[in-house]
């Protein structure tokens, strides 16, 4: 441009157009520094007004380095920010790097600014896939995105995560009294942009406890033909559980388990013994979680001990599962993790087995566990249903 026969080689003072609004000059004259030398100090604070103007002026090896400080530094205040420039500036590996450390932190680590970021793009994500680190039940999952959605809507609402449900259940109990119980919530104009996220929830493992169902019917944020669907699909896997000899999952179905595995999970915070089930109705399997001496065990409950509500008595019972345990740094950062992968459990009545065996090394606390759990096996479709399915496909 300078030395050529170009307009530019004869003028003194050369204006550039910046069509990027996160290039500012700052990050101009450290992109053309990194010309001179090999290493650039780059702050966080700055990092995507330097990848921006790196993106600009084609300098990939810059490009490489911001992508790397980017993903040291993902951070409740920075993972928002990252994931929309690295989608923006086409860094793939930083963008999977985000979304890791959301599914990961989301439910283990719930703050109020970082539900005030998220976009409804990026929680549909979330809530969909099966690698979501759900801390207790699908419940709390419906509690997150109802605490999430009233700070989509209230942005300025600037209280403490401790008071974040009590506003937010009292926001939405004046918007019914509005509507008169007409209109489920997410039918109204205000509710309908979050239909898309709400749709990935796995409504058949909160409808399964008496205390989650009567709260969603409560809040009429759900669309009452949703429910009915699932309460008509959870009565059929009952009766084929009691009546058709069910005796759960024969083999892996990875699409099966990705896409409608009960989602649990739960927090030790200091090394010792815990014994632990999770709520709900799992068509009369009660299975029972111990974490002692290093080894996690899963027992079929039947005769031993007490239960609160029915228990199978079929000679053997399968669940499909996969168990995941990880331990964070300060940062949300996996500092070590662990997983059983997906299989097949065959276990008798009261029978016990240790799914996870731990090395002491590997373990520090506090140790979130995760599982995905299959009681049932999927319902055969009749060869009408097929046929049409294939139709509408």
């Amino acid at each position: 441009m300078f030395s050529g026969s170009w307009r530019e080689s004869s003028m003194n003072i050369i204006e550039l157009e910046i069509p990027d609004q996160n290039i500012d000059i700052e990050a101009l004259q450290v992109a053309f520094g990194s010309l001179y030398r090999d290493d650039v100090l780059i702050k966080p604070s700055r990092v995507v007004a330097l990848l921006a103007a790196a993106c600009m002026l084609q300098l990939d090896g810059l490009i490489q380095q911001c992508g790397e400080t980017m993903k040291e530094t993902i951070n409740a205040k920075t993972v928002c920010g990252y994931y929309n420039s690295a989608g923006t500036y086409g860094l793939d590996s930083v963008k999977k790097k985000c979304l890791e450390w959301l599914l990961n932190n989301l439910m283990t680590h719930q703050s109020v600014e970082l539900f005030k970021e998220l976009s409804i793009s990026l929680m549909k994500q979330l809530i969909n896939s099966s690698n979501l680190f759900v801390m207790q039940v699908e419940m709390d999952v419906y509690t997150a995105l109802k605490k999430w959605m009233f700070l989509q809507l209230v942005p300025s609402w600037n209280g403490s995560l401790k008071q974040l449900l009590t506003e937010a259940d009292a926001w939405f109990a004046k918007r019914r009294k509005d509507f008169e119980g007409d209109i489920a919530f997410l039918e109204s104009e205000q509710g309908s942009a979050f239909l898309s996220v709400f749709k990935h929830l796995r409504l058949q493992y909160i409808i399964s406890d008496l205390a989650s169902a009567r709260i969603i019917e409560r809040d009429y944020l759900i669309p009452s033909e949703w429910l009915s669907s699932v309460y008509k699909q959870q009565w059929f896997a009952m009766l084929r559980a009691e009546q058709d000899n069910d005796i759960g999952p024969q083999e892996i179905n990875k699409e099966e388990l990705e896409g409608n595995s009960m989602r649990c999970g739960r927090k030790l915070a200091k090394d010792g013994d815990y014994c632990w089930r999770w709520t709900g109705f799992n068509f009369g399997f009660d299975l029972l979680v111990t974490y002692t001496n290093r080894y996690i065990i899963f027992k079929r409950n039947t005769l031993n001990q007490p239960c609160s509500g029915s228990v199978s008595l079929q000679p053997r019972r399968n669940i499909a599962f996969r168990l995941r345990l990880a331990s964070f740094d300060s940062s949300g950062k996996i500092i070590c993790s662990r997983t059983t992968g997906y299989q097949i459990l065959t276990l008798e009545k009261d029978q016990e087995q240790v799914v996870m065996n731990l090395d002491s090394r590997l373990l520090i606390f506090p140790l979130y566990i995760c599982c995905n759990f299959l009681y049932t096996s999927p319902e055969k479709k009749t060869e009408s249903e097929a046929l049409l399915d294939n139709s509408e496909s």
